[in-house]
């Protein structure tokens, strides 16, 4: 199975691309952020036409999550959002189950300015990510937390920390919160098995910052201890941002084995007990 996450950054204006990558690329299954579109403007057509089926939450002008798989049979939903706060409107999280793996996209939130309410909206979306995460680790089925996290893990996944020690992404309650996520168990595929390349998913529009490779890895794929060993490969479609009116991040993906196929732990994560 091939799984990506990619944040459209507005699913209507940039269907043509990820029609595109969808073609070119072929992954099994997808979850979309950023959709930017309500529910009756998601392109479930479009995306049948190119062999998707899809689940989706979508919200006027941001915001807004789905799940793609591929073939007839759509995601089976588990649950339109993240439970904690009955009050939160806020389309950032949906989750389904895909040929036996729960699927979790979300979308974090992005926190900036900082400090103030939006950031301390971030870090309570945060929490009550880790509570449920913490759960959905423990149960026994395979499980994959992917989407736009909105984190800069550490000084590898960017840049030039310096341009960025002020925003919210690279604050230290932000990495505090990631690492707390993996401190369950997770692991963060693409980071795992490429521990020491500088690897990044998101380019912004401004000061040519594509053209000089001048990027963020905000954009992860977490796997738990049941789906952790099927892990195979991980990588960046980079080809995506350079296409003409890209969104600003690129698909993240994972190839998994089956489970017959993946008895043991991987090597690098055996040697870490």
């Amino acid at each position: 199975m091939k799984l990506a996450t990619f944040n459209v950054n507005g699913i209507k204006t940039r269907l043509s691309q990820l029609l595109d990558w969808l073609h070119k690329e072929a992954p099994d299954v997808v979850c979309l952020q950023e959709l930017k579109a309500l529910d009756g403007m998601f392109p479930q057509a479009a995306l049948k036409e190119a062999g998707y089926s899809a689940l989706w939450k979508g919200q006027r002008s941001w915001n807004g999550v789905a799940i793609l798989a591929k073939g007839d049979e759509a995601p089976l939903e588990i649950r339109r959002e993240l439970p904690g706060d009955p009050r939160d409107e806020q389309s950032r999280y949906l989750e389904a189950a895909v040929d036996g793996i729960v699927v979790a996209c979300l979308y974090l939130p992005n926190g900036n300015p900082q400090p103030g309410p939006k950031f301390d909206y971030k870090l309570a979306w945060f929490q009550r990510l880790q509570a449920h995460a913490l759960g959905l680790y423990s149960s026994g089925h395979p499980v994959v937390l992917a989407g736009d996290f909105n984190v800069i893990p550490t000084d590898l996944d960017v840049y030039k920390p310096a341009s960025w020690k002020r925003d919210a992404l690279m604050q230290p309650e932000t990495r505090e919160a990631y690492a707390g996520l993996l401190a369950q168990g997770w692991i963060d595929s693409l980071r795992y098995l490429h521990p020491d390349d500088r690897i990044y998913t998101f380019w912004d529009y401004f000061r040519q910052h594509w053209q000089r490779n001048a990027g963020l890895r905000i954009d992860h794929i977490l796997l738990n201890a049941e789906l952790a060993p099927r892990l195979k490969s991980a990588g960046v479609d980079s080809w995506v941002r350079g296409q003409e009116h890209a969104s600003d991040h690129a698909p993240v993906w994972v190839e998994l084995g089956t489970p017959k196929a993946a008895a043991k732990r991987p090597a690098r994560q055996r040697a870490a007990k």
